[in-house]
């Protein structure tokens, strides 16, 4: 297989490509608007099926209140089958486009989702077609699109661990690290906590020492919730949200905090399970409950054989390949957790994931596309 002759026909098709670029970003799909969720599916599976034909095999799978899921199967030339993984939804809400529409300027293009992630979908598609056209060596393809990776994949998770258990690799078309479009071989797992606090209202002038402030239990709660952070073991606390209280000349008798926690090893979760479970208030009269749980588990490093084979193809693609650890995690979380191979990562090489200043560089696209067309290939045997 010619890795350089699919780089070539990529890099010919790089306008071609960047106009379906510029097609799916211009569907706005918010992760928690359900109408441009089916609107934004339909038009990808169009496009999809304008692409590469008919799928052998096509499933379609209710998300309930959240985006559906759509699985297609194409067949290859070999017995094997790999997994290609991509969420259509992002983070931005109905209306950005019309304020931030997209838009390509010195090589890059920029646009709401356009890093995070439709590219990685375009070269994913892409890839799959120029094996195709050149009818080369390839595992059956299921690629699976979801629209629920973005608020944790509640309803796509068992159907990702249930797709991902026959297959000989997943490959996730997530974004990629850094400048120079380094892999993802682990990501931090995820918990999302609340924790409520319930104390006893009373007048703040005319009887302050009847009430008990939740308010104020939970500042004292919050300090030591800040405290479980560990930089040694790569654990970080962030209470990210907080309110209470009905007026300043009350006792508060509500108040509530949101917590986002990553933990790079599962030891972690155990411990900050724990101390989430024994806080307890100083003053007896004030509850605190605490909700919520592990969103995904850590991606640990294990990936090294699918990650090498990755290093040889881009070294005959001319370009060097590192690897590294994120904060962020993704559906490969999943996969990962059940021992088996993946690669994460495999994306658009630019920056500015959930920001504003969200691009991708155009000159990586040929490369990327074909990254993983020489992947696919490796996954036929």
């Amino acid at each position: 297989m010619s890795l350089r002759r699919l780089e070539s026909l990529a890099r010919v098709a790089l306008p071609a490509m960047t106009d379906d670029l510029r097609a799916l970003v211009e569907l706005e799909t918010p992760s928690h608007d359900k109408e441009l969720l089916n609107k934004g599916l339909a038009a990808i599976e169009t496009w999809t099926q304008d692409r590469l034909g008919p799928p052998d095999a096509v499933r379609r799978y209710d998300g309930g209140p959240h985006g559906d899921m759509l699985e297609l199967l194409y067949a290859g030339t070999a017995p094997t089958t790999a997994l290609v993984l991509c969420h259509y939804d992002t983070v931005w809400p109905a209306g950005t486009l019309a304020e931030w529409p997209f838009e390509v300027t010195g090589g890059r293009a920029s646009g709401p989702g356009v890093f995070d992630m439709k590219c990685g979908l375009v070269q994913a598609v892409w890839a799959l077609r120029l094996l195709r056209e050149l009818d080369l060596p390839r595992p059956a393809v299921r690629l699976f699109l979801n629209g629920d990776e973005e608020i944790g994949s509640p309803a796509s998770r068992p159907h990702i661990e249930r797709l991902s258990e026959d297959v000989v690799a997943t490959l996730v078309c997530e974004a990629a690290a850094g400048p120079e479009g380094a892999l993802k071989t682990a990501r931090k797992g995820v918990g999302l906590f609340e924790v409520d606090v319930e104390g006893v209202e009373s007048h703040a002038g005319l009887d302050p020492d009847r009430g008990a402030s939740a308010v104020h239990a939970l500042a004292e709660l919050v300090t030591r919730i800040a405290g479980l952070g560990s930089r040694e073991h790569g654990t970080t606390v962030n209470v990210g949200m907080i309110g209470g209280g009905t007026g300043s000349n009350v006792v508060a008798g509500r108040a509530y905090c949101r917590i986002d926690v990553r933990v790079a090893v599962p030891s972690e979760a155990d411990r900050i399970d724990a101390a989430l479970a024994g806080l307890r208030p100083s003053d007896p009269r004030v509850k605190a409950t605490v909700t919520g749980g592990w969103n995904r588990p850590p991606m640990v490093p294990g990936t090294g054989l699918l990650f090498r084979q990755a290093q040889l193809i881009a070294t005959d693609l001319g370009a060097s390949l590192d690897e590294t650890a994120v904060g962020g995690a993704s559906d490969g979380n999943f996969v990962a957790a059940l021992g088996r191979s993946v690669l994460d990562g495999l994306g658009a090489v630019g920056d500015g994931a959930h920001a504003r200043h969200e691009h991708v560089l155009l000159e990586h696209i040929p490369t990327r596309t074909a990254l993983i067309a020489g992947l696919l290939a490796r996954c036929a045997g």
